[in-house]
């Protein structure tokens, strides 16, 4: 039962992270937008898919987009410290999903396409620079892998031998859960 606790903790939020962190990414292009004055036409977000925010008129590009990844990696970082000040319980699931919005945009925007409609491409094309873009990943990422470390025994890793909260595997999942009901009753297709 030990091992399926386990199994259950990892692969509900692993899978967790990357939906929310796709949450908390658009969230940052949306706040970018209304800030300044752009028209969000669409914010598309569903388990199956990569998610994306369609903007019309846009007076400033360049803020909305780096909107994103800048409130995706710094958002979540923020929530982890304040969990910690106030000593909630499973912190570390909260240190985990930082990281990994940290990871995660920080490899994207150092890495991504310099064409077509990801992110990265309208960096360039609205002049952001590749140094720039990967001098964002080599703060970000680092960052991330560094709120992991030491990570593994909640998770049932190394020394654990496999023992991890059940409770923690249960919210997990029941987490898993409400971000893809969530996301297939608000977005549909």
């Amino acid at each position: 039962m030990r091992r399926l606790d386990q199994i259950i903790l990892i692969a509900t939020f692993l899978a967790f992270s990357w939906l929310a962190m796709q949450v908390v990414h658009e969230l940052g292009h949306v706040v970018g937008a209304w800030l300044t004055k752009a028209e969000v036409m669409k914010v598309a977000l569903h388990p199956c898919i990569i998610s994306r925010t369609d903007i019309g008129h846009n007076p400033h590009p360049s803020v909305v987009v780096w909107a994103g990844p800048i409130v995706g990696a710094i958002l979540p970082v923020f929530v982890f410290l304040v969990a910690k000040v106030c000593r909630c319980p499973g912190v570390y699931l909260f240190r985990f999903f930082a990281g990994f919005c940290l990871i995660a945009n920080g490899a994207y925007i150092a890495f991504g396409p310099g064409d077509g409609g990801a992110d990265t491409g309208v960096m360039m094309q609205h002049g952001s620079p590749r140094w720039l873009m990967v001098l964002f990943g080599i703060l970000t990422a680092p960052l991330g892998l560094y709120l992991w470390h030491g990570q593994g025994e909640h998770f049932g890793l190394a020394e654990a031998q496999g023992n991890v909260s059940r409770q923690a595997a249960i919210v997990s999942a029941l987490l898993l859960v409400g971000i893809v009901v969530a996301e297939v009753v608000i977005n549909g297709t």
